[in-house]
């Protein structure tokens, strides 16, 4: 047991360098923007069309990744064949919606609000699109363990990415004062936020190509039936997945809707850069994701696996707990992540942060329905989370702006977990360490709410305070869960 929990962590590790430090990287380009974008409203526009490409991505996918991993890992030895048709579905489909996407640029752009950018709709459709088609290769290689380059290629892509918004952004309006003739041909200093949409399908461009080696690994083949096969089990996936991307993005998209105009604009703007400081959260349950999801298939057979099982969730719990602090507690650091405009929209992040963990623990507790083949639990459990947040947002929203929108998220994650749970337990049982978890989390509030009162006129000091707090937290960890004596490279140190 102890050999798998060190193997599901070895590639939460490996899969977390690329998602941790890639989001991380990407993170950082929240600063950048809320620097030099003209106007919190600028942001707005970024918040809201990406939250458009997020739940189109999902539809496109229509749940393959996860039915991939179910077909490959239940007929290893029919695993190219699965490989191959999920490539030509998913690449067919992809190509359909870019080819709407740029006929059809204009009308929908004037119905987004966007009449004189339709431009943003052809780049954002055609990204979408190749990042769906891509979404197949890169699960493919998590199916054959290789790690290694699955970090490589998604550092790859975010370099590329990080590397063009700040050649736009930052270097090409420098050039223009310095030596305009060099990029006067090709820059326009008042386009904006629309280079942010060219950086972007830059970067989905050049890894789409460099995952075509990972493409033509097999023989080509399309087994109809076997597709069939594949879509009665994934697309109740799609409802899960379009439900829980709507979850996360549709308070975005409706809040335009709900508070209209600049002021709208503006305090969505001031919604999508404070909400971005706590994608710390996300970013460690996407890689917990990544090496989980193969893990939870692999142990099926496993006369042990339940009991990985919950040690996994308590796991998960801890670390997500840690990070929770770590970000409350230092918020007088992080808070210079974005400009001082934004500040005033600091206090969504705890709210923000624990959504996150609801949701982390939710995917943790779908293992029941994707083994026992109930994925349509899922999707209802995901669309009844999608009903909470669209009810929450319209009756919270008008009234208390953007934080309607981070305590409706809190609500839906938080009704699904609990109502995930407690279907689980009935159709897979597991003992799972409540003890544990219910003092590590009466802990955190506890700490947090402690932090609240340190309020001194000096950082330093405050800082200096919080951090007593987060030395008592880890000085739990240690004694209960994670004895120094068994940590590596620590543990030469201590018997």
């Amino acid at each position: 047991m102890a050999q798998q929990m060190k193997k599901l962590a070895k590639e939460t590790a490996m899969y977390g360098v690329s998602s941790i430090l890639g989001k991380f990287l990407n993170w950082m380009m929240v600063p950048l923007y809320t620097y030099v974008l003209a106007s919190t409203a600028e942001y707005g526009v970024v918040t809201e069309l990406y939250a458009y490409t997020a739940l189109f991505l999902v539809i496109l996918t229509y749940g393959m990744e996860t039915g991939f991993l179910r077909f490959a890992n239940k007929n290893k030895e029919e695993a190219g064949k699965v490989y191959s048709t999920t490539l030509i579905a998913v690449g067919v489909t992809s190509l359909i919606f870019a080819s709407v996407c740029i006929i059809f640029s204009h009308p929908i752009a004037v119905a987004l609000g966007y009449p004189g950018h339709s431009e943003f709709i052809a780049m954002l459709g055609t990204t979408v699109a190749l990042d769906a088609f891509g979404c197949i290769p890169y699960v493919y290689l998590r199916f054959k363990n290789r790690p290694v380059k699955f970090v490589a290629l998604n550092l790859f892509a975010i370099f590329v990415n990080i590397f063009f918004n700040i050649f736009f952004l930052v270097i090409c309006p420098w050039l223009m004062i310095k030596a305009p003739n060099l990029i006067s041909w090709f820059y326009n200093p008042d386009y904006g936020v629309g280079y942010v949409f060219i950086a972007n399908i830059i970067s989905t461009a050049s890894v789409t190509v460099a995952l075509l080696f990972d493409v033509f690994v097999v023989k080509f083949e399309f087994d109809k039936e076997l597709l069939k096969k594949m879509l009665k089990y994934s697309l109740p996936l799609v409802v899960l997945g379009i439900a829980g991307t709507m979850n996360q993005t549709l308070d975005k998209i409706l809040f335009k809707m709900l508070i209209p105009g600049t002021t709208g604009a503006a305090e969505l703007g001031i919604y999508g850069a404070t909400s971005k400081i706590a994608l710390v959260m996300l970013m460690f349950t996407q890689a917990f994701r990544y090496s989980y999801e193969p893990f939870i298939f692999a142990q099926k057979k496993d006369k042990n696996s339940l009991e990985a099982y919950a040690d996994a969730m308590k796991f998960y719990i801890l670390f997500a707990l840690f990070i929770f602090l770590g970000m409350v507690l230092y918020m007088d650091i992080f808070k210079y992540v974005i400009q001082h405009n934004y500040w005033v929209g600091l206090k969504v992040v705890p709210i923000v942060l624990f959504s996150f963990i609801f949701q982390g623990i939710f995917f943790n507790l779908s293992l029941w329905y994707k083994l026992t083949d109930k994925t349509m639990y899922g999707a209802w459990f995901s669309v009844l989370g999608t009903v909470i947040i669209v009810v929450l947002n319209i009756i919270l929203v008008p009234t208390y702006s953007y934080m309607g929108c981070a305590w409706a998220a809190f609500s839906c994650y938080f009704v699904i977990m609990v109502i995930s749970y407690y279907f689980g337990q009935k159709h897979m049982p597991i003992k799972y360490d409540l003890k544990s978890i219910g003092l590590y989390t009466a802990v955190t509030l506890l700490f947090y709410v402690i932090s609240l009162f340190i309020k001194t006129p000096y950082t330093v000091v405050n800082v200096m305070l919080k951090s007593v707090l987060m030395i008592a937290f880890l000085a739990l960890l240690v004694k209960r869960d994670f004895p120094l004596r068994n940590i590596p490279v620590i543990n030469r140190f201590f018997k």
